[in-house]
């Protein structure tokens, strides 16, 4: 009795073994997706790129129902992302508006990382403003609040005086928590969250929800065959004043 009670549970168990490593696998190649947000209540849809991706046909990628982009441009205070001034010039050319963003380093200062931004991205009218992406890595360097909002806010700055765009600060739901959090109100706050509709710890509102980075889309060929997929939280007349203000 013992014997067919154990052998009854270890079939169980290995079914669940079996389904949960399925369900991995399909999560993992994006055939499931845990974020599906509503296109009625969020209808302006968009990407985020960088030389990942490879050599991108702008055309094909601008004609499957997005409509902005987000391009890598530079990081820290030297480094520009190869692809970057292909990828600006032909996002240009499509129907999609198009922004620059920059990985923030804690290894460098705020003054320079901007002057290194500014010396990249060429600023044009109907351009988005300006991205810091701002989250954790591995550095040498542990930020504390203060030392973080000291450089950032220096670049936050510059970068506003020369585009004439207040910029938007990327993050994760966590770093903002830790170093966001009843602070930078003044911000756009564009968050990652690719399990579940996200939720900022002080009650601020979004702008730009990054849901997955599992999404697979034509007109790419790189080492990533993923892209983020992000929502713009307001309607299109919503969106349309929002790049325009």
């Amino acid at each position: 009795m013992k014997k067919k009670l154990w052998l009854k549970l270890l079939i169980v168990f290995t079914a669940l073994a079996v389904c949960g490593g399925v369900l991995a696998v399909l999560l993992w190649n994006g055939v499931i997706q845990l974020n599906n947000p509503s296109r009625n209540k969020y209808p302006v849809r968009g990407v985020d790129v960088s030389r990942y991706q490879g050599k991108i046909d702008w055309q094909v990628l601008a004609s499957q129902g997005i409509d902005f982009a987000f391009i890598k441009a530079t990081e820290g205070s030297s480094h520009k992302d190869i692809c970057f001034d292909y990828n600006y010039e032909e996002a240009r050319k499509t129907k999609l508006y198009a922004g620059a963003y920059h990985f923030f380093s804690f290894d460098s200062a705020g003054e320079t990382q901007a002057e290194n931004f500014i010396n990249t991205v060429e600023g044009y009218d109907d351009m988005l403003p300006p991205v810091i992406d701002v989250e954790y890595y591995k550095s040498k360097n542990t930020p504390t609040r203060e030392n973080l909002s000291k450089e950032l806010k220096s670049m936050l700055d510059i970068l506003e005086n020369h585009y004439n765009k207040k910029p938007i600060i990327y993050t994760t739901e966590d770093f903002y928590e830790k170093f966001f959090s009843e602070d930078y109100k003044e911000y756009d706050i564009w968050i990652r969250d690719v399990v579940a509709k996200p939720k900022l710890s002080d009650g601020k509102k979004w702008t730009f929800w990054q849901y997955t980075n599992r999404e697979t889309l034509g007109g790419y060929n790189g080492e990533e065959k993923y892209i983020d997929m992000n929502v713009f939280n307001g309607s299109r007349q919503d969106f349309v004043e929002y790049v325009n203000k």
